[in-house]
């Protein structure tokens, strides 16, 4: 395993901001828009995040400073990272997923039946969807759990893409100033957040898979931002 740390003449280097995305859930494993509701790790996603943080700690084994650790709020990723072994960190409410809005908790072909025709989010967005798909659910999940889901209008690739810059701008300054930075988030914006780094077009996120509780990274190579590593 690679390791990215940066010492001795290479300490005024600017950081590496590190992606992690979240474990499994009951939702990524069936395929279901996973936004807004808080779905929590299921037994895999819990296991997969000790995995991965275990794989994090051999590519960072001095880890992330006090401060230097950002999570989204919702409990899936929160969770990931504690059980990732990074449990000082900030909440940070840019970080949530992309709202998907009226396919929040169905499936791709579940949306496309309403449709007739088959939809993408990246190509489409949730804004293209029908107001009829709109509206609060109650769903459950295998583990007996009841979730509530709401399909509001959601947000566009545009509208995502500016939480991305904005997540993109804080984390800057550390970086510049020398220091790793880790963010534990979601799929879909942690590829958004990684079209914005390298100044692409957001919708090209969807050519950049990422697994549940793999990790990437992005830095600078000749004052460029670049990736550095993907899916790992």
């Amino acid at each position: 395993m690679t390791n990215y740390l940066t010492s001795g003449e290479e300490a005024s280097k600017p950081g590496y901001l590190v992606l992690l995305r979240h474990g499994q859930t009951a939702w990524s494993l069936s395929g279901q828009y996973t936004g807004r509701t808080d779905v929590p790790l299921n037994k895999e996603g819990r296991r997969q995040a000790m995995e991965g943080g275990k794989r994090l700690r051999e590519a960072f084994p001095e880890g992330f400073g006090r401060g230097h650790i950002f999570a989204s709020p919702l409990h899936r990723a929160s969770e990931t990272a504690q059980l990732a072994g990074y449990s000082d960190f900030e909440t940070l409410d840019d970080l949530m997923e992309w709202d998907y809005g009226r396919a929040e908790g169905r499936k791709r072909e579940e949306v496309a039946a309403a449709l007739g025709h088959d939809w993408c989010v990246w190509d489409e967005g949730p804004e293209t969807l029908p107001a009829s798909l709109e509206g609060d659910w109650v769903c459950e999940i295998p583990d007996g759990k009841t979730m509530n889901v709401h399909n509001g209008p959601g947000e566009t690739v545009e509208e995502t893409a500016e939480r991305a810059r904005r997540v993109i701008a804080k984390v800057t300054p550390l970086l510049l100033a020398g220091h790793n930075v880790l963010l534990v988030a979601h799929a879909h914006i942690l590829r958004v957040i990684t079209t914005q780094w390298v100044h692409a077009d957001p919708h090209s996120g969807r050519f950049l898979r990422l697994d549940t509780a793999h990790h990437s990274v992005l830095g600078y190579y000749k004052n460029d931002p670049v990736i550095v590593r993907w899916n790992v």
